[in-house]
């Protein structure tokens, strides 16, 4: 397969699975060079890679630049010099190569675990918004495109095990809808071990502090459960499922935009002497 099929194939696959990845591309050349102007590299978040800018050393450092792109989310431009190893130069081609490295934008992941009455209203509303969601639950019947139509994928496992059967990144927000304390004891920790920006947990403030005493008493450690919303989702004094699934995806956006969940009105003396 051609190299830049090959690299434009790996990008909507990372658009697909909603995995991150950073595009190389060559944008400017002089003198001699392995590899001419639009020449392309994909790089995923684990280190491997599609398509080649050059291959050798100068390639070892793009990957090392994309990887760096993918941590801070900027994208840089780069420039080598072919001239000399021995000066530090990655080759000898004796010409020059300008690389520029971008982030690839993927929509981010909503993983609903558990699909009952909030877990289907809050995985519908995260497609609504514009998520890619994942429902995962370990009742088939559930958890299947007859169920919950149009969901990205769906993963029908016990609980401890879902983190096996995804990746799950820095983009992923985990809403655990589960049914109770056991289910939650298993699956937390599992939770807790991936680098996922938000773990939201459903229950009630007794049923967070047994589960809390659970995982402390297995040897959890306190500032690890501290990563844990739970109770789950703003204080909306929500009560039907669809109210439920509105105050947990506020507070997703809350924490991924890096808002307050504050009220925006702000108390003035008299409305006509705002200024608009």
């Amino acid at each position: 397969m051609d190299d830049t099929r090959a690299v434009y194939e790996a990008v909507l696959d990372a658009q697909k699975t909603g995995d991150p990845a950073a595009l190389a591309t060559v944008i400017a050349v002089s003198g001699s060079v392995p590899r001419h102007e639009g020449s392309k590299l994909l790089v995923r978040a684990d280190g491997s890679f599609v398509g080649t800018v050059g291959g050798g050393a100068m390639e070892s450092r793009v990957i090392a630049e994309a990887l760096t792109v993918l941590t801070e989310g900027a994208a840089r431009r780069v420039s080598y010099e072919l001239n000399d190893i021995g000066a530090g130069d990655p080759g000898v081609c004796g010409g020059t190569v300008e690389v520029f490295i971008e982030p690839i934008a993927v929509p981010p992941t909503l993983l609903v675990i558990g699909v009952g009455h909030v877990g289907k209203a809050l995985a519908e509303l995260g497609k609504w918004m514009g998520f890619r969601v994942v429902a995962a639950d370990d009742r088939a019947e559930f958890c299947n495109p007859d169920f919950l139509p149009g969901m990205d994928d769906y993963i029908v496992s016990k609980p401890g095990a879902i983190t096996e059967q995804m990746s799950i990144h820095s983009q992923t927000y985990i809403a655990a809808v589960t049914r109770g304390l056991p289910v939650d004891v298993d699956l937390i920790p599992a939770l807790l071990a991936t680098s996922a920006p938000y773990i939201g947990v459903i229950g009630s403030r007794r049923r967070w502090v047994l589960t809390v005493k659970a995982l402390r008493d297995n040897g959890m450690d306190a500032a690890a459960l501290a990563r844990v919303r739970a109770p789950i989702g703003l204080e909306l004094e929500a009560e039907t499922p669809k109210e439920i699934a509105l105050s947990i995806m506020a507070e997703i956006i809350m924490i991924r935009r890096g808002g307050t969940g504050k009220p925006m009105r702000q108390p003035i003396a008299d409305p006509l002497d705002e200024q608009v």
